[in-house]
């Protein structure tokens, strides 16, 4: 068995297709399973495991090596996650025998439909982005597959994280706050991650530790936050790779985050988190976790029941003292035994 699996989205969609590449291992152990990635997920491929052959596609001229390959494979399946003119490019290249994505009503009425001879009912608008993902699996006869998120963490990673730690005298107990994105609309106010600190410090007497990207975007966000306290913070923004990002998250006492990758890292150790969503529909992303606590608008607490008709609404709507309460509810708790 000869599997083609075609995830060209973000970090956080890679993540999220983990347990259907658990899936099928399980299902075919002795199957060859090859993956089709973007460049900006490439830091993370280390931890995805079941795996075995990875093609990075840069939209350069040296991917024409990348597409022999795929052409000559002789693949049994293609599945394509992603459902893009460049997936299903890649999809029709494979000349795989079955090639399958979701039906959509206007994908039928497009030229890229005749890449595909499978359509499989999963409508990504109804579903969680985990059952979207895994829904594409039967027509290879798995159904009701686990829906837990696998990373493995190379031992090397976890050695230079502690390292880190060692170096910036964290220590065990930490908070993460993690305020940044690729998206400007999901930033929460700078004053209130500037009170998250204080109160993570001086009430709690735990160590606070910031992460983000090196994005001029982010970097001015994390100044700005730093510039709004005098309470004692790690700024370890930009100091990490995606991999030791999400062993520092594996580590943490607790992770506050808007939506985005470190949520799901924490959704794949129960890491306690407490998430702030707006822009984006917690009903498709939210952490699959009974470790997690998402916030949206001016709900009075968290989220228990997820809608996929909810509007996007302003980040400015979640205040401060109800993320203070959710953090409170959540180190109120025992912490999970160490890894």
């Amino acid at each position: 068995m000869n599997i083609l699996l075609l995830q060209l989205k973000r970090i956080g969609d890679l993540i999220l297709t983990t347990p259907a590449i658990a899936a099928l291992r399980k299902k075919f152990p002795e199957a060859t399973l090859s993956l089709v990635v973007a460049p900006a997920v490439e830091g993370l491929l280390p931890a995805i495991p079941g795996i075995d052959k990875v093609f990075v596609v840069r939209g350069k001229a040296d991917d024409a090596l990348d597409w022999l390959a795929l052409a000559w494979g002789s693949f049994d399946y293609c599945l394509d996650f992603t459902r893009n003119d460049r997936s299903s490019f890649l999809t029709l290249l494979s000349q795989a025998r079955k090639r399958i994505t979701s039906d959509h009503p206007n994908l039928r009425t497009k030229i890229r439909a005749r890449s595909y001879n499978e359509f499989v009912e999963s409508p990504v608008r109804l579903l969680h982005t985990v059952d979207y993902h895994l829904g594409l699996l039967k027509p290879l006869g798995i159904q009701d597959a686990p829906r837990t998120i696998r990373l493995d963490l190379p031992d090397s990673t976890l050695e230079k994280t502690e390292r880190l730690l060692e170096a910036t005298q964290t220590g065990d107990e930490f908070v993460i706050l993690h305020p940044g994105s690729a998206r400007a609309e999901k930033f929460w106010e700078v004053d209130r991650w500037a009170r998250l600190i204080e109160h993570s410090v001086r009430e709690r007497q735990m160590k606070c530790v910031l992460t983000g990207g090196r994005s001029p975007m982010e970097r001015t966000q994390i100044a700005a936050i730093k510039a709004a306290t005098d309470a004692e913070v790690t700024d370890l923004s930009g100091k990490t790779d995606l991999l030791m990002l999400a062993a520092l998250v594996r580590k943490a006492r607790l992770l506050v985050t808007v939506d985005s990758a470190p949520m799901h890292f924490a959704a794949a150790w129960d890491t306690p988190q407490v998430v702030l969503f707006g822009p984006t529909n917690p009903f498709h992303w939210h952490p699959l976790s009974d470790s997690a606590l998402v916030l949206l608008g001016e709900l009075e607490g968290p989220v228990t029941k997820f809608d996929p008709r909810q509007r996007a609404v302003p980040m400015n709507q979640i205040s401060t003292q109800r993320v203070i309460d959710a953090m409170e509810s959540l180190l109120s708790a025992p912490a999970a035994p160490a890894l």
